[in-house]
């Protein structure tokens, strides 16, 4: 087999739609990868889509069909007997023509497609043309022809079968795309290819099990033909080799056995050692490779007293998650690499995240992503491509989902981090309960056929080693609501929608798969794109930046009665940054108080596509907000959590940790300059991988004046708790209670914080200072007398922008006690 690679550069013309009068006719540099919103933004012939209300003013590049053309040399055609063009991804609607032959349209964005071309190519001055039909109007038509079904948002995206995501979302821009999104080329070939492999693992005792699936197509009459299979250990010496007979068409066969195998294992419970395998046909240089990791994997959903749980048990140990929910990391998804997808899963490890769930209205990922969590030990939770909609059942789709659900499960099969396979986000609750869906379906079919009988037959006849849910949230029964806290998983989106943060505890969830709340990014990246003079919550470039649905709205009565309402736009930033963190903090520190009841939490959202106020943890430009810093305290293997008031207050030790604790816990009462009021030292222990919980004594909180007095709650190897009896505007706290100091270090700068009295939440935002500086650590409470450091890495700002109080930020500011603001 030989590949000629078509990447690199094309030439992208309008072909018809909306059209600037300056772009009609006009030949534009494309690069393949790529799509036309970058293409025209390298030619500088757009503005920045994310810039101001660029969003709006380019809507028009969706609404128009589009051309990419190239001239290639083949070379001599007479070695192989078949040419294909192999194109490994086009978004969406694409007609070919090879030297002005038609070869073929597509329909959709998730698969590959290959096409025999052997009847159209020459040797030299080939013209491949590739023209896209607009997504946007395609979809529109789609609506109208068969009859528009529910769906959020305001394109029917679920006509197509194209990212939802990039039609906008409620963090999302609109920006619709076109294009060759993926790798494109001519193979050439005789007698009989590999088409696919799948390495699947099992494990018996301490034996590695290893059956490699391999498919084979012949050109001509299928005769016989002789593979090669190898598995090499994880420092590469050869465990094992197979040959196996292709007998015509199909799939052949063989099984590898590895004595004393060392197993794959989530961060945090061992090692993630991985194990090489290659496939090629016997004497060919040309060979499939790929890696695998031996686990074994079950979702366990058993009926207790309490309801239906929802376990996740690698290598027979119950896993608890500590994860994130994963959208795509750029809303033009061509312009990702391995070293961006390499930050982003750091953000995951470093914040102690286990698990990131690749969500439904975005992609299958990019073999980077996978490649990565299989050697950082993050497990994968993979939806299926469909969201918050309705998608029709007709023909057309049936086969188009079938052949993109086969070849996903089918590319992924030797990735070890991938754990669980999910039909769909939100279909199933939104038709038992959103209250438009049925009434705009009038009995007609709504995709449950994909979900409950198509997804599950392919999982289990392609890779039986994994298993299927059939959506989230999903509580494994039907005559249960599908969002029932008590069974399986829950999606809580009360809490932001319309609720205080303090009513998680209302929910008594077995497992949350999407919770959320809102906050800003940087401000750095705020105000790279946001130009409003002046800047203001409400000011029309920020509410192009803002996508949910009343969302500064609820930013500010999310505040109300946390802190005390800030009156200018910098402290505005600073506030809802801050309460965002402290929502989320709450929350799962109440999740993790629940004990073996809950076994895990995936926060809605890790990451952003573009510079905007979301629910994400790390903005688009790379800086981690607040909330990552809460996630990172949140998630660690030890928790030490106190929950309760002056009425009775219980500490809750979460242990997520392979090595079981004994000791005494010290409960101190103290004012907020230091005094201490009471005392007492509680025995505790917690098993491993396990939780306890004890009583404060009542002695202690006896004339406990929660305004002016706090908990300081210590464990030996846990750390320490702060417990507030009251919220920020309801304590007396100083308004300037540090002292703060910087000087350089090898990588940067250190910043030295000393508390005079209590300081909450002392986080620099080192953006402020110079967009292109981070920080290590954030959200650091300090008792009077203590001092903190704070790493910030690079090399740009001063000590006097350092320690400006636009970048040292804490939450007493919005103290009422505290503040000239008023209380939210």
């Amino acid at each position: 087999m030989h590949r000629l690679s078509l990447d690199g550069p094309w030439t992208l013309t309008a072909v018809a739609g909306p059209l600037p009068a300056e772009l009609e006719g006009v030949e534009v540099p494309a690069i393949v990868p790529g799509c036309v919103h970058t293409d025209l933004r390298r030619a500088e012939l757009i503005p920045d889509p994310f810039d101001g209300d660029n969003e709006s003013l380019l809507a028009w590049i969706g609404r128009s069909d589009w051309a990419y053309e190239r001239v290639f040399d083949a070379g001599d055609l007479g070695g192989d007997d078949r040419w294909d063009l192999v194109a490994e991804g086009l978004d969406t609607f694409a007609t070919i023509w090879l030297n002005g032959h038609l070869v073929g349209h597509t329909q959709n964005q998730f698969r590959s497609y290959r096409f025999d071309v052997v009847p159209y190519l020459r040797p030299t001055d080939n013209h491949l043309r590739i023209v896209f039909s607009s997504p946007v109007v395609r979809a529109e038509s789609l609506a109208r022809v068969h009859g528009e079904l529910p769906h959020v948002n305001h394109h029917p995206y679920n006509t197509v079968r194209k990212s939802a995501s990039n039609f906008g979302w409620d963090w999302g821009i609109d920006v619709a795309t076109s294009g060759i999104w993926k790798s494109i080329g001519l193979e050439s070939w005789s007698g009989v290819r590999v088409t696919d492999v799948r390495p699947l693992v099992g494990i018996d005792g301490s034996t590695g099990l290893l059956d490699v699936h391999i498919g084979v197509e012949w050109d001509g009459v299928p005769t016989t033909a002789e593979l090669d299979v190898e598995l090499r250990g994880p420092e590469g010496d050869l465990c094992a080799r197979a040959t196996v007979v292709a007998e015509g068409e199909g799939v052949a066969s063989a099984r590898l056995l590895v004595d004393d195998v060392q197993r794959w294992w989530p961060r945090g419970y061992g090692e993630q050692p991985l194990y090489g395998v290659s496939v090629g046909l016997s004497g060919a240089a040309e060979r499939w490779s790929g890696r695998v990791g031996f686990r074994t994997v079950e979702l366990q959903t058993p009926a207790d007293r309490a309801g239906t749980a929802f376990r996740i048990v690698v290598n027979g140990e119950r896993i608890f998650v500590k994860g994130a929910n994963w959208i795509p990391d750029h809303a033009f998804i061509t312009e990702m690499d391995a070293e961006r997808y390499r930050r982003r899963i750091t953000d995951a490890t470093d914040a102690h995240m286990n698990l990131l769930r690749v969500w439904g209205g975005g992609f299958y990922e990019s073999d980077d992503f996978y490649d990565l969590c299989d050697e950082r030990g993050v497990l994968v939770w993979q939806d299926f491509l469909f969201a918050c909609a309705a998608y029709s059942e007709d023909d057309v789709m049936k086969v188009e989902v079938e052949a993109e659900a086969r070849e996903a499960v089918t590319r992924l099969s030797p990735h070890p981090s991938l754990v669980v396979w999910n039909g769909n986000n939100e279909n199933i609750v939104a038709f038992a309960e959103w209250p438009s869906w049925r009434p705009l379906l009038r009995g007609r079919p709504w995709g449950d056929h994909y979900y409950r009988e198509v997804f599950p037959r392919i999982v289990a006849e392609l890779d039986g080693t994994r298993p299927y849910s059939p959506g989230s949230p999903y509580s494994y029964d039907d005559y249960l609501s599908p969002n029932d806290a008590a069974h399986g998983t829950m999606h809580i989106w009360d809490v932001w929608n319309v609720l205080d943060y303090t009513e998680y505890t209302r929910h008594r969830p077995r497992f949350v798969s999407e919770f959320g709340f809102q906050g800003p990014p940087a401000w750095s990246t705020l105000t790279r794109v946001v130009h409003d003079e002046p800047l203001d919550p409400f000011g029309p470039q920020m509410l192009v930046h803002q996508k949910a649905d009343q969302g500064n709205l609820k930013l500010e009565r999310g505040m109300a009665g946390h802190l005390a309402a800030p009156t200018n736009i910098d402290d505005w930033h600073w506030a809802t940054q801050l309460n965002q963190a402290m929502a989320i903090r709450f929350g799962i520190e109440y999740f993790r108080s629940l004990g073996e009841h809950l076994t895990g939490a995936i926060v809605w959202q890790l990451n952003d596509n573009w510079p905007v106020v979301s629910w994400a943890a790390v903005d688009f430009d790379e800086h981690r907000k607040p909330l990552w810093h809460a996630l990172q305290h949140v998630y660690q293997p030890r928790l030490l959590v106190a929950r309760g008031d002056a009425e009775g207050v219980t500490v809750s030790l979460s242990n997520d940790d392979p090595e079981p604790w004994a000791g005494a816990v010290t409960v101190v009462r103290a004012t907020f300059a230091g005094e201490e009021r009471a005392r007492a030292e509680v025995p505790a222990e917690v098993g491993t991988r396990s939780h306890a919980e004890l009583v404060v004594p009542e002695d202690v909180l006896r004339e406990w004046d929660v305004a002016r007095e706090m908990l300081v709650i210590d464990a030996p190897g846990f750390g320490r708790a702060i417990h507030h009896g009251a919220e920020v505007v309801d304590q007396v706290l100083d308004a300037d209670p540090l002292e703060v100091s910087a000087h350089h270090s090898d990588d940067g700068w250190v910043v030295v914080v000393t508390a005079r009295s209590l300081v909450r939440d002392v986080t620099l935002l080192v953006d402020r200072a110079d967009p292109s500086l981070s920080v290590d650590t954030g959200l650091r409470t300090l008792l009077a007398g203590e001092t903190a450091e704070f790493r910030v890495r690079g090399n740009a700002g001063d000590v006097a922008s350092l320690t400006s109080p636009l970048v040292v930020r804490h939450a007493n500011a919005f103290s009422a006690a505290a503040s000239n603001v008023v209380r939210a």
